[in-house]
């Protein structure tokens, strides 16, 4: 309880969530994306060919969105702490285990069903991830504050690049492919205790001072959703529960708009070298650096969004002008990729990329998981977020298998690059015009009773 905290002295401890929670988002990117850094060694020592180990690489994506909805449903009914917990040590344990599968298996058809299995397991098991980092965001910021801590855990995918892909090429051409997985998975194994221990519900942590309590609860922080009796109490799982996901028109827009923006991400990440050695005529190794520079003002771009956002609520904007508006602008930002097909300059190319992931980067801080965190039914936090980051990261196996379905067809990388900046102006018309009020769902109708009931109050005053 609020009389129950120290009152001499100001603490900060929801920092130290974030960083908690960001490291972990880190650590399970890299889990994600060291089987790319492997992935020629073993095919090398296997003899796979390049669609079997496509199949392998595929695997996480297709699991990974099929994971959501019960991962969700598991953090609405146990909690993020437990949650995470759990799964944080399940992937780990998934990531060491391939490390070993030249132990376990019999040659190429035994390696690939094995590799296949693990990597389809962890997709499955890192689901809750990302919706639960939401979830505790919900529970330990307030509203004020929840653009900048969305906009640090999503950035973990370049934290992610920047730190694990040199490390696993490093490990991998010392000691061998399998020692990725044994250090990151032996990473996520430390892990679990760090968080068994660190992580609790803001009422019940004993470094949370009644100051920081206050300013998370007067803020909107829903400090008690994970509290065992709000768990305990919450309504079963029913029909208008999905029916509230998965017909608001709020909802949807935002569900879309994440699609757009994992759409820049899985063509940043799957076509653009390639665009860069076929189209533009660079060496692989200069098309590699070449992704640097949009991947750090993508970085910039995210931590710049959140901040933004949160900066003009407490200049007091409404919730959905500070929401919509980085996002609305940092798309139509990333619109200008397409200029890339005109562009005569390979350094032209990078400056206009790194502009365009910098405007993704704005939109992503301000206006993906951030919109969640202040939209989400109270009683289905963790379901909400599912169904977002499923529907969005369908946009992971779409994106680069429609672009490579349109430069087979046409022979031009100019179409594709059509393609994906048209992903940027419909998220951008979509939070403009369709989208709505910003406002947490099962809330509405109330808002829309007490303006109601105001309005009454007001006339008769004035009768």
């Amino acid at each position: 309880m609020l009389k129950d905290k120290l009152v001499t002295r100001t603490t900060h401890v929801r920092i130290w969530i974030l960083g908690l929670i960001l490291f972990l988002s880190v650590v399970a990117y890299a889990d994600r994306s060291i089987l790319s850094i492997s992935g020629s060694a073993i095919k090398d020592e296997f003899g796979l060919s390049a669609i079997q180990l496509g199949l392998i690489l595929s695997a996480f994506s297709w699991a990974y969105v099929i994971g959501q909805i019960p991962g969700g449903l598991f953090l609405d009914r146990f909690g993020a702490k437990k949650v995470y917990g759990v799964t944080l040590a399940l992937w780990s344990l998934s990531t060491i285990a391939m490390g070993f599968v030249g132990e376990f298996s019999s040659g190429m058809t035994g390696a690939l069903v094995l590799m296949f299995g693990l990597r389809f397991l962890l997709g499955l098991i890192e689901a809750p991830s990302f919706p639960a980092n939401a979830r505790v965001v919900i529970m330990w910021f307030p509203g004020a504050e929840r653009g900048r801590a969305s906009s640090l855990f999503s950035s973990a995918q370049y934290f992610a690049v920047a730190i694990f892909s040199p490390l696993s090429g490093w490990l991998v051409s010392r000691y061998g492919w399998e020692w990725p997985f044994f250090v990151l998975g032996g990473i996520g194994v430390l892990a679990v205790f760090v968080w068994a221990a660190y992580m609790r519900e803001p009422r019940n942590h004993p470094g949370v001072s009644e100051s920081e309590l206050r300013h998370i609860v007067e803020g909107g922080g829903l400090v008690d959703i994970d509290a065992a009796k709000t768990l305990k109490e919450r309504p079963a799982l029913s029909k208008a529960i999905f029916k509230k996901l998965l017909t608001n028109r709020m909802l949807w827009c935002a569900y879309l708009g994440q699609y757009c923006i994992i759409a820049l991400s899985y063509f940043f990440i799957t076509w653009f070298p390639i665009y860069l050695v076929q189209a533009r005529g660079m060496n692989i190794l200069d098309a590699g650096l070449a992704t640097i520079a949009p991947a750090l003002f993508g970085f910039l771009g995210g931590i710049s969004g959140g901040y933004i956002s949160d900066k003009l609520i407490a200049n007091g904007w409404s919730v959905s002008w500070a929401r919509k508006t980085p996002y609305i602008v940092g798309m139509l930002m990333a619109a200008s990729l397409t200029l890339a097909a005109i562009i005569p300059s390979n350094v032209g190319i990078i400056a206009i990329m790194s502009f365009a992931f910098f405007g993704k980067g704005v939109a992503a801080g301000a206006g993906t998981w951030t919109v969640i965190s202040d939209t989400a039914p109270k009683e289905a936090v963790g379901l909400a977020g599912a169904i977002f980051n499923g529907v969005g990261n369908i946009a992971g196996f779409t994106t680069p298998l429609l672009f490579g379905i349109i430069v087979g067809l046409t022979g031009s990388y100019s179409i594709g690059l059509a393609f994906v900046g048209a992903h940027c102006v419909v998220a951008a018309v979509l939070f403009l015009f369709v989208m709505g009020p910003i406002e947490r769902v099962g809330e509405e109708q109330q808002t829309h009773q007490n303006v109601k009931k105001q309005g009454k109050e007001d006339g008769i005053k004035a009768i």
